[in-house]
C-alpha cells in the first residue's frame, strides 16, 4: 500500500516539512489577527502529527495495535475521571481548544498521552538507554513538556484550572501516569523506533516554549 508522504517524498523533506509548519504556527499563535483560526485547527495539527508518526512506525501488528489501544483509552478514561472529579489532578475543566468532548473530556486527550509517550519513549531509546532507566527518563521527559504546556494550554483554549493555580499533585500524577504507560508498551516490547518522533517532538515542545515566552 502506498502511503503519503512515507512513498513519495525523502524523510529530509517531511522533516523540513514539520519544521515548517510549526514555525508558521508559532507566528499564526502571534498575530492576534490570525490567533482564534489557530487555536480552532488545533486539533488538526495533532492529528497530522500522529498520522505521520503512524505511517512511519515500522511494526504494526496486532500486540502494537493493542499497546496503542490501552494507552489511548487509558489516558482518555483517566483524564475523565479527573476533571469530573478533581481526583487525580486537581480541579481544572477543558475550553474547546482540543474539539468534541465526551463527559466533558476531549476525545483528541487519549491520542495527545499516545503521541508524548511513544515519541518520548522512541527519543531515550535513540539514545541507547535501556532497562529501568529509559522508563524512568521518557517520563521526564513528558514533565518537561507538561510544565511548558501548562503555561500555554489556558491560552488556546485547552484547559484551564480552578483558581488560575496547577497544583503540584498533577505534576505528580503525570510523571506516574508516563511510567505507567511507558512501562506498558516496554512489557509488550512494542518498538517506538520512528524517523519523525524526535523532529515532532522538538518541534512542538519549542512551539509551547515560544508561545508561553512572547503570547
Amino acid at each position: 500500500m502506498k502511503l503519503y508522504p512515507r512513498n513519495k517524498l525523502p524523510v529530509r523533506e517531511v522533516r523540513k516539512f514539520i519544521i515548517i509548519f510549526y514555525i508558521v504556527g508559532i507566528l499564526g499563535f502571534l498575530i492576534p489577527f490570525t490567533r482564534d483560526v489557530f487555536i480552532q485547527i488545533t486539533p488538526l495539527a495533532l492529528l497530522l502529527a500522529a498520522y505521520l508518526l503512524g505511517i512511519y512506525h515500522d511494526n504494526w501488528n496486532k500486540k502494537t495495535v493493542l499497546g496503542f489501544a490501552l494507552i489511548y483509552l487509558l489516558g482518555f478514561s483517566v483524564e475523565a475521571v479527573g476533571v469530573n472529579t478533581g481526583l487525580i489532578f486537581g480541579h481544572y475543566s477543558y475550553g474547546s481548544g482540543l474539539s468534541i468532548k465526551l463527559f466533558d473530556t476531549p476525545l483528541l486527550i487519549g491520542l495527545n498521552w499516545l503521541f508524548l509517550v511513544y515519541t518520548t519513549l522512541a527519543i531515550v531509546d535513540m539514545l541507547k538507554i535501556k532497562g529501568i532507566l529509559s522508563i524512568l527518563l521518557a517520563p521526564l521527559l513528558m514533565l518537561a513538556y507538561d510544565l511548558v504546556l501548562e503555561v500555554v494550554a489556558p491560552l488556546m483554549d485547552m484547559w484551564s484550572w480552578e483558581d488560575n493555580t496547577v497544583p503540584l499533585r498533577n505534576y505528580i500524577a503525570w510523571y506516574l501516569l508516563a511510567f505507567l504507560f511507558t512501562g506498558l508498551l516496554k512489557a509488550l516490547k512494542i518498538r517506538t523506533k520512528n524517523p519523525l518522533a524526535l523532529v515532532l517532538f522538538a518541534c512542538q515542545f519549542v512551539f509551547f516554549i515560544f508561545l508561553a515566552i512572547f503570547l
